[in-house]
């Protein structure tokens, strides 16, 4: 799962390099010595400039800049920069962390350490990057064999500068580099890479025209997360190729997390794997959790608790008392027989799994597209609903049944044609028959000459289906069907076909997608422990604020800070004073009263008796309770 997630991540930002790639390629391909065009270019001072927006998912991002430097290493120059805005608060701190990064570019170990000192000795400019460049670049021998070959195809290659986060720049050191950097451009060839995490109008709001227009901006924009999400969950869990699945709850957490806090594939990946393991650790029968081959011969070794683990499952109690008593008998007792009808019960689970996984993608094609989505616009929202309960009697199921009763002849064709490819594409043979009867449907439904749609459009059907798709069109047609039922007309060829494909669709969805929990030994590839990852995911504050503040001890480890229970300890911090005497109390507290019980714990720290102080310091105390001496007020503030 791990390396199929990498691979799918590289494919998925494969377009988005490559466009960047030949961006880059092109903006410096006239950058030559005595080079007359680029003599024109310098006229005009503008930097090439990328600007790749990546959408919210900040966590995801570095991810994508490793894999985009090594993909400009590898095509287009060694000279490649990253930086971040909390490592350039000033513009010296910029053009050092530029030169650094240049210089560990190179791949020559005793040239790196002399413009290491040099670096040292000499004042970071401009001016001094620059002739650090040409020295650079006329010291390379192309002759010369290198560690890492690099496929550039210029005598000087330019130099990529990889601004991550672009919005969190300074203003004025952004516009001081790139009016500096413009004025250099004739020998630091250089091509700034803007990582946008917004919109690209942030460049026009951080840098006024006369700064923008020194810049030569070309817009590339990476993949949505939510298209993302739905790949990795159509790779990962719509499938067979792995056999753990996780239940409704635990994937809805994992999508709430996605879609409410971070948008990051990352994270929700972390999440895939956090449930896995999670099964493999507390499911004993998760030896039995791969494939098919192998589940088999696993079985013949499972010991005799492990066979008492598989009689204890619910799912297969409930086969047990569906059997015959002979069998029943032999299931709960013979250990030979319970592991020989163990074999066939995971081989009907994959052939379970193959079959459901491909009528969920044929019913995801009729109803994607139905206004108002009522069984959801992307697969995994139909996914959830179906793994929840039988989703033929849901409200949503119903009206999109009605929908597609009103689709027309060539949507029909079309989503008909598009289930015919899902069936086939799959190696498994289980659905053959689907596969040949849609191909019957589809012909039958081409056979349709033009006198029958003229019979069809005489007779007042709907046979154009969804060319309105607003709600009183919809509900308008709904009734003028239902009066056709009511009154007996008669259906034309089309109507009566086009009731044969929706019975058809529906009798598959009542067949093959049946929920889990109606499958046997289902528990064994099933994660369904949602309680236990919510609790890792989703932290609860208030818990961890109430154990800080009521027992300070656990996080900051002070011996003074030990106390019985119940007890308050004179020498802790005056807010978890505060937050103790309020639990005493908290309903019918006296703002008073808790100021002057403050007041007393807070004294007798310095082992005074609390009627000794005066009444101007009484009152202080009473007036600002929290401004006395913290006993550590930094810990405090950073462990809460």
């Amino acid at each position: 799962m791990k390396s199929e997630t990498e691979q799918m991540q590289e494919e998925l930002n494969k377009n988005l390099f490559d466009s960047l790639i030949k961006f880059l390629q092109k903006s410096h391909s006239g950058f030559q010595k005595n080079s007359r065009d680029w003599g024109c270019q310098i006229k005009l001072r503008e930097i090439p400039t990328a600007a790749l927006i990546l959408g919210v998912n900040v966590t995801d991002h570095e991810f994508t800049f490793r894999s985009l430097t090594e993909a400009v290493q590898n095509n287009v120059t060694p000279y490649v920069v990253k930086l971040q805005a909390r490592d350039c608060p000033d513009m010296k701190h910029f053009l050092q962390k530029l030169f650094s990064q240049l210089t560990d570019c190179r791949v020559d170990m005793e040239s790196k350490e002399e413009e290491k000192d040099i670096q040292k000795k000499t004042h970071c400019s401009m001016d001094s990057l620059s002739s650090w460049y040409m020295n650079v670049t006329q010291k390379t021998d192309p002759g010369k064999p290198r560690k890492k070959r690099i496929s550039s195809q210029w005598q000087s290659p330019p130099v990529v500068l990889i601004l991550k986060d672009m919005e969190s720049f300074t203003t004025k050191v952004l516009q001081d580099f790139i009016i500096i950097s413009s004025q250099h451009l004739h020998e630091f060839p250089l091509i700034l890479i803007f990582g946008i995490a917004t919109s690209p109008v942030i460049i026009h709001r951080l840098l006024p025209h006369a700064v923008s227009s020194l810049l030569c901006i070309e817009i590339f924009q990476s993949l949505s997360c939510k298209e993302h999400l739905t790949t990795v969950i159509d790779k990962l869990l719509l499938t067979t190729q792995f056999p753990f699945k996780l239940s409704e709850k635990v994937l809805q957490i994992l999508t709430s997390i996605f879609l409410y806090y971070d948008f990051s594939i990352q994270n929700f990946i972390k999440g895939l794997q956090l449930s896995l393991l999670e099964h493999f650790y507390s499911q004993p029968l998760s030896v039995l959790c791969c494939n098919l081959p192998e589940a088999k011969r696993r079985i013949h070794f499972l010991s005799d608790n492990q066979c008492e683990n598989i009689r204890r499952l619910p799912s297969f109690r409930r086969y047990v008392e569906k059997q015959a008593t002979e069998k029943q008998v032999a299931l709960l007792t013979n250990e030979r027989f319970l592991k020989e009808e163990t074999q066939s019960l995971l081989e009907s689970l994959h052939v379970y799994h193959t079959n459901y996984f491909l009528v969920l993608r044929c019913l995801h094609q009729f109803t994607s597209s139905l206004p108002k989505y009522p069984l959801g616009r992307q697969i995994r929202e139909l996914y959830c609903t179906c793994l929840e309960k039988n989703i033929w009697d849901s409200e949503e199921y119903a009206s999109a049944l009605q929908l597609l009763r009103m689709l027309a002849k060539d949507e029909l064709m079309t989503i008909l044609q598009k289930c015919f490819s899902v069936l086939k594409s799959s190696s498994e043979k289980q659905l053959g028959s689907t596969a040949k009867r849609i191909e019957e449907l589809l012909a039958q439904l081409q056979s349709l000459d033009a006198e029958v749609k003229e019979e069809e459009d005489a007779s007042g059907s709907q046979s154009k289906g969804l060319q309105k798709t607003d709600l009183y069109h919809l509900q308008k047609s709904l009734l003028e069907m239902k009066e056709l039922r009511r009154t007996g007309k008669k259906q034309t060829k089309f109507e009566v076909l086009r009731e044969k494909v929706v019975n058809f669709i529906d009798s598959l969805v009542r067949e093959y997608l049946l929920p889990p929990e109606t499958q046997p030994l289902h528990e064994v590839v099933y994660f369904t422990a949602a309680h236990t990852l919510h609790e890792h995911l989703n932290a609860a504050p208030r818990l961890a604020l109430h154990t800080a503040l009521n027992n300070p001890y656990y996080y900051l480890k002070n011996e003074a800070l030990k106390s019985e229970e119940g007890c308050i300890p004179n020498v802790a911090p005056d807010i978890c004073i505060a937050y103790k005497l309020h639990l005493e109390c908290s309903r019918l507290i006296n703002l008073v009263d808790w100021s002057e019980a403050f007041a007393t714990v807070v004294t007798a720290a310095e082992k005074t008796d609390a009627n000794s102080i005066t009444s101007e310091e009484r009152n202080d105390i009473i007036q600002y309770p929290f401004k006395t001496t913290l006993q550590c007020p930094s810990i405090c503030i950073e462990c809460l």
